[in-house]
């Protein structure tokens, strides 16, 4: 099971941490408590929709944005077979996943995914009903632009 408020969290942190802003910015810019948004973060804290849409106007996001990328994570999760299996007991392979490869960590209780090349995906199997799922955007080496947002 993929936790809703842990993929919000980590898809408001890669965006505030990818415009290289403090939590104190944009907390003071969402009109929100700096502690209650670093538990938003942590995906410690479900923020109701007028505060997600605060937080995403202070990051000079649309919320539509952020609940498709949100979407999209958990959509990938949960097409993965056996992203709730344990991992410390299966061997190290590598198998393909819709023409992806994954790889299996042992001992540590994470898989890395990568699929089409554009979205890196880690599991980290937490418990039996508990998982942790973070993305990150993957770049070719050689392309050296960068998403610029601009907020007014």
């Amino acid at each position: 099971m993929v936790l809703l408020r842990r993929v919000i969290g980590d898809a408001l942190r890669a965006r505030r941490q990818g415009q290289h802003r403090t939590l104190r910015e944009v907390s003071s810019a969402a009109n929100v408590s700096l502690g209650y948004l670093s538990e938003i973060e942590r995906g410690q804290k479900e923020p109701s929709s007028e505060l997600l849409a605060a937080i995403c106007a202070a990051l000079g996001a649309r919320l539509s944005e952020l609940l498709r990328e949100v979407s999209d994570t958990v959509a990938l999760a949960e097409q993965l077979p056996g992203v709730l299996v344990s991992v410390q007991d299966e061997p190290a392979e590598a198998t393909t996943v819709a023409a992806a490869p994954v790889q299996k960590a042992t001992g540590r209780g994470v898989r890395q995914v990568s699929s089409d090349g554009t979205v890196a995906v880690s599991v980290r199997q937490d418990s039996p009903l508990k998982a942790t799922l973070r993305t990150a955007r993957v770049r070719p080496a050689d392309r050296t632009d960068r998403d610029v947002v601009c907020a007014a």
